[in-house]
Order: C-alpha cells, then structure tokens, then sequence
C-alpha cells in the first residue's frame, strides 16, 4: 500500500558510477534505474518528473573510435531513461590539467628528483556544474512542494548548503544513500560520506550485494 509520502530521487550519474557500479565492474546499461528507483522509494509515491538522472556528457573526438562509443552508448542510456520518465540533467565534460610537483608530500619523492623529475601534469576529465544543478533542484523542489523527502544518491559535500536549506526553511527530509563496496581487485574501498550522514534525516549504506541485484548482463543488449 503507498503511503502519501512525496519522494524526489536525485541520482549524480557520475559520482554513482566512480562509487559503485564501477567498483563491482558494472555499468549503466546493465543496471536497472528504474527497479533502483522503486528500491529506494519503497512504498513512497514519486511524482510526475520525480526521478532526476545528472552526468557529464561525452563528446566525440575526431579520429578517437573510443569516444565515437562512448558517446553512443550514453545516447542509449538516455534514450532508454527518458523512456521511464526520468529528467536528465547534463553538463559538459572538460579537460583540466593538473600539476603535481615532487617533493615530500610524494612517495618515493627522493628517487624520483633523483631521475631528474621534478613534476608531473596529468589531463582529467571533470564534469562541471553538476552540483550546482542537483543543488538547485533540491531547492526548487522544496519549493514547490513536490516531495516531502528528497533521496540523494550522491556523496557529494558540495551538495550540503542546499540539504541544509530545505531542511531547515522548508523542513523537508533528505534521505541520503551512501556505499559502502570494498574491491580487492582494484585495492580501491568506497565509505560512505559522514558530512553527508550528519546532514541528513535518514541514511541508507548500500553494499555490493544491494547493488549487485539490479545488474543485468543481458538487459538492453
């Protein structure tokens, strides 16, 4: 049985696939966002333009056959999403490149000015003003009264202000949906947020197996 309880789901594309899916080697077109949708809100109704979907988006590079798929396989997901009455927010992805200079702070630093290093620039890939977007929305939405509880699918501190804000003018609850996924594989381990917990009324760690369940080989091949 529903419950009257407005809920607004607000996933960050980007910060979820670092955090989760890539961390049991999934990814998107074989993750069920709709089902994942149902999960979080239990028996809470989610309105009319109530599932909200922020990522960078990919450009195609002359010459670059990786990009040319990249690019199509995120215009599926979108394709497909839409399809199930999610709202996309998108950015564009850019270019940053980040300097490093050698000194203590660098394992090994000695042996590496000893090679004759003395910094190193790395190019990353940032996606620009998705907080803002999601920050935004979350506002709006309290506004508007469109839910009375927002679920966040994002470990991101930026975001903070704006929980702050419609919890505290509007007194609406945000649900914080963390991970918690350890890869031995990669030797990488994802926490969940603790500045996201304290700011938020209810909290919600997912484990891999929590995950796991809406991965599907074979779902939009």
């Amino acid at each position: 049985m529903l419950s009257e309880n407005k809920v607004n789901i607000y996933i960050d594309g980007g910060n979820f696939h670092h955090l989760a899916l890539k961390k049991i080697g999934g990814e998107e077109l074989n993750f069920d966002f709709e089902a994942f949708a149902n999960f979080l809100s239990e028996t809470r109704i989610i309105p009319d333009m109530g599932k909200r979907f922020y990522v960078g988006t990919v450009r195609e590079k002359a010459g670059d056959g990786r990009s040319k798929e990249i690019m199509a396989r995120q215009t599926k997901l979108f394709t497909l999403l839409r399809a199930s009455g999610w709202e996309l927010k998108t950015s564009k992805l850019r270019l940053r490149t980040e300097k490093i200079t050698i000194d203590a702070r660098v394992e090994d630093f000695k042996n590496i000015l000893k090679a004759g290093i003395k910094e190193i620039k790395m190019v990353r890939i940032r996606e620009k003003g998705i907080d803002v977007k999601i920050a935004t929305d979350l506002i709006v939405g309290a506004l508007d009264n469109k839910y009375d509880t927002a679920i966040l699918v994002s470990s991101d501190t930026d975001l903070v202000p704006a929980m702050d804000w419609v919890r505290k003018r509007l007194n609406k609850k945000i649900e914080y949906i963390g991970f918690s996924i350890e890869n031995n594989h990669l030797k990488e381990k994802t926490m969940p947020s603790q500045g996201m917990i304290s700011h938020s009324d209810i909290q919600r760690i997912l484990v891999q197996s929590d995950i796991e369940k809406f991965m599907h080989p074979s779902l939009f091949r």
